[in-house]
């Protein structure tokens, strides 16, 4: 009987119900060297990273903001396995583990059907279960009772609900994390709430190396306690509907050495005076990136006398403006000639008034910016011909690109040795929309190699525009499945759109049948283009979704 046992079939275990069926097929054993023995730390880092990309993220924003691919809780589940497989690999791993946290409520993936059934039936039973408190609980029992792991901790970011609900947790874990540079906090920490005066003591008392704080309406006494030493090291600070003299803000801020970045947001006391120069009080920092947001008493004329001090114009970078109407469209021309090293300008405004009659306004011009996003709700234009650097602008004109890929017009009485139109020499990348869009469209125009002075033909001579349907128009275009070139053809339409099996044909050169494939041939032997058509057409396919519109 012994020996008959061997001939019978085994049973395989019946697999619980609810849990995810998986195939794993390992390849054979390798009974050769360890090739991993020879990789140092850093490939290691590198190799992790890639396990785990969260734990890389180094950003300065909120849970909310700073989502990825991906899900995180499993990714952090693979880099702990990593951590225990070799000793080698531990300390490498167990620090890129603890260098960025991440705690969110739901698991991105399949497992999370599993997981919500598992916590229906505990809660059935009596047992409550919250998994993002539960985290953050053992998080806290980690690094308190290991000293070493809660001094790895530089970026600690929460749900919404775990840090409003968990204050105290959340008071206990940063006073045992002294190397913490974020962490995503309640909003009553903001507005000097007495909710958070425990977790606000523990953070100014054990985290000195804080990067980012805000400063919401309430809290006028805790910007005031930065002159105190509290938080030297911020980078970044946003200031919203704050009530206090600006002489006590030039002496905090002059306190701050490492400050690169302010926003400023509802603060009407916020005017010129701010920028000049007082004996005895510190000036305004030379920062990095400005943001003004419903700034209503800032003028171009502010800012200018601000960039007159080299230093502050040779650090600016990035600049956003919105809905600032003491910053109108007309003074835009001043600020760019002012910052001559801005890289990035924003300007949204909502406009009841058109531009001045009378003198003509200068042109945008800079030699440094390189995007520029320009978002008024109006049907102003603007030259960006100047801005022989540019390569990223965003408006609110659905019709803009089609407008850039027309050839430059003929300037009348121009003899044959005047130069050719200025145009932009580098890609450029438009992203539009119109009042009623929810997305911006992208379009990438591509510039000739050289311009003759003369309307664009078939041959050269004018820009080609690439749309991309995945870049902004959602899944209904086919995903990236779907992507067109629209070729100007040189006298006011594109080239047509070639059938199914038949190379494309030029709107203005017509087939061996008249036809020209989609053109269509007048009577008198002029030729329309597609476009053309498409315009009286466009009624008859309106509830149709088309590119060429």
């Amino acid at each position: 009987m012994g020996f008959m046992k061997r001939f019978r079939r085994h049973k395989t275990p019946k697999q619980e119900k609810g849990v995810l069926q998986r195939d794993f097929s390992f390849p054979q054993n390798y009974n050769g060297p360890d090739r991993t023995a020879g990789l140092d730390d850093k490939i290691l880092r590198r190799i992790f990273e890639y396990v785990c990309p969260h734990c890389a993220d180094e950003t300065l924003n909120s849970s909310e903001e700073s989502g990825g691919d991906g899900c995180m809780s499993c990714d952090m589940r693979d880099l702990a396995h990593c951590a225990l497989t070799k000793r080698q690999w531990y300390s490498v791993a167990a620090g890129l583990l603890y260098n960025s946290i991440r705690i969110d409520a739901v698991h991105y993936c399949d497992l999370e059907e599993v997981y919500a059934e598992q916590r229906r039936r505990k809660s059935r039973n009596g047992d409550d279960f919250d998994p993002p408190t539960t985290r953050l609980l053992q998080l806290c029992r980690t690094v308190r009772d290991n000293h070493y792991l809660g001094q790895r901790v530089r970026f600690l970011k929460l749900p919404y609900m775990t840090r409003e609900a968990c204050k105290a947790d959340l008071a206990r874990t940063v006073s045992v994390c002294p190397n913490l540079e974020y962490v995503d906090l309640p909003e009553g920490f903001y507005t000097g709430d007495t909710t958070c005066h425990a977790l606000r003591q523990e953070l100014q008392a054990r985290c000195p190396h804080i990067r980012k704080m805000k400063f919401n309406e309430g809290s006028e006494l805790m910007i005031e306690s930065l002159l105190q030493g509290h938080f030297q090291e911020l980078r970044v600070i946003e200031i919203n509907r704050l009530q206090i003299e600006p002489t006590i803000l030039r002496r905090v801020l002059g306190n701050l050495p490492w400050l690169s970045e302010i926003t400023f947001s509802n603060t009407p006391w916020l005017n010129d005076s701010v920028f000049h120069s007082v004996p005895g009080i510190p000036d305004f920092p030379a920062l990095d990136t400005l943001r003004f947001i419903k700034v209503t008493n800032l003028t171009a004329q502010g800012l200018e006398q601000y960039l007159s001090n080299s230093l502050c114009r040779d650090i600016l970078r990035s600049m956003y403006i919105k809905e600032c109407p003491s910053l109108p469209v007309s003074t835009l021309h001043i600020i760019l000639h002012a910052a001559t090293s801005l890289h990035t300008l924003e300007y949204t405004s909502t406009i009841s008034t058109s531009l001045p009659m009378g003198t003509p306004l200068p042109p945008l011009a800079s030699n440094s910016l390189h995007t520029l996003r320009y978002e008024i709700t109006s049907n102003t234009t603007n030259q960006i011909h100047s801005l022989p650097n540019l390569t990223k602008l965003y408006v609110r004109d659905p019709d803009f690109p089609e407008s850039l890929a027309m050839a430059p017009p003929i300037r009348p009485f121009a003899s044959s040795s005047s130069p050719p139109p200025q145009t932009f020499s580098q890609p450029l990348e438009v992203f539009s929309k119109g009042m009623h869009d929810l997305e911006w469209i992208f379009t990438s125009i591509i510039p000739p190699d050289a311009y003759t002075g003369r309307r664009g033909s078939l041959s050269g001579g004018r820009p080609v525009s690439s749309y991309s349907a995945h870049k902004g128009l959602g899944p209904q275009w086919g995903g990236d499945a779907r992507k067109s070139i629209v070729v100007p053809n040189g006298f006011g339409g594109f080239l047509a759109v070639p059938a199914e099996n038949e190379r494309p044909r030029s709107a203005g050169n017509p087939g061996p049948n008249g036809g020209g494939g989609h053109s269509h041939s007048l009577s008198n032997g002029s030729v329309r283009s597609f476009m053309g058509f498409a315009g009286r057409e466009r009624e008859r396919r309106s509830s149709r979704a088309d590119l060429w519109r």
